[in-house]
């Protein structure tokens, strides 16, 4: 939290940092915190008094938020590949082709496509039955978790989930690999080490994150499931639900000149 909310508040106060990429990484610093407070909260409260209850609509609503969070991001990191698309391979064009408004309307629809998404989830989840066991094994609602609970009949309900959720994931991934795929390609054209070096290091700390969200999610959902990987579900739901909200703060802090600059700026300011 502490992390993410350093990177919102510099991008704000800190106007060398007014451009595409930091107004994307901000969005992502805003999605991570609210990540974090749809899960984590729930969590502690269940670890420090023992009680680990929630209400059915209570779950719902939790898989809901993080679901829609979750999608969001798929969206956004698929807006910030094409952005560092432009930057590198279409360098004279960068400035008007990303301009502030095509900007707000690429974050507006990241956020408003994931929560749209998420309600198709929710209208099919609300017509399952729930009379049998109630136990999840999950540290959160975790839909599949909430699907096997149900007392109605789930294969229709499970083929119609995994055909929903390729629709809304494939096109951000598509875009996401192709941009990278470019890049690489116009990296590779660039005669001297030295350019090459410069040029990755706009994009590295951007592939990073891709590799650790969508890694996870795929070992998570798509691999096919055998025993060992059902095992190690729940630790592969650590490093998408905690771990990258953690990671990405010091990945783009820690690898970024600009943002270390603007740290040194800000804190001259109390010091």
């Amino acid at each position: 939290m502490a992390g993410n909310i350093l990177i919102i508040v510099l991008v704000i106060s800190e106007p060398q940092l007014h451009t595409p990429m930091y107004f994307f990484l901000c969005n992502l610093s805003c999605l991570d915190s609210c990540t974090v407070c749809t899960i984590l909260p729930k969590m502690l409260a269940s670890f420090l008094t023992g009680d680990g209850n929630i209400s059915l609509w209570g779950c719902i609503a939790q898989f809901y938020s993080f679901a829609s969070l979750t999608a969001t991001q798929c969206y956004l990191l698929a807006m910030m590949s094409y952005d560092r698309y432009l930057a590198i391979c279409k360098p004279l064009h960068y400035v008007s082709i990303m301009n502030t408004r095509l900007c707000i309307h690429l974050a507006a629809g990241s956020w408003i496509n994931g929560f749209i998404e998420m309600s198709v989830f929710v209208i099919l989840i609300s017509h399952l039955v729930f009379c049998g066991p109630k136990d999840i094994d999950h540290f959160f609602c975790e839909i599949t978790q909430i699907v096997k609970l149900s007392c109605s009949e789930t294969k229709t309900i499970e083929l119609m989930l995994t055909v929903f959720s390729s629709i809304f994931t494939l096109p951000p991934f598509i875009v996401t690999v192709a941009s990278y795929i470019y890049i690489i390609k116009n990296i590779m054209r660039i005669p001297s080490t030295t350019g090459k070096k410069k040029a990755f290091s706009t994009c590295s700390s951007h592939l990073i994150v891709v590799s650790i969200f969508y890694g996870t999610l795929v070992l998570a959902y798509v691999v096919p499931k055998t025993e060992k990987l059902r095992a190690l579900n729940k630790i592969f739901a650590v490093f998408y639900t905690v771990l990258t909200p953690l990671l990405n703060p010091m990945i783009y802090s820690l690898r970024n000149r600009e943002m270390k600059e603007a740290l040194r700026k800000f804190l001259k300011k109390f010091v």
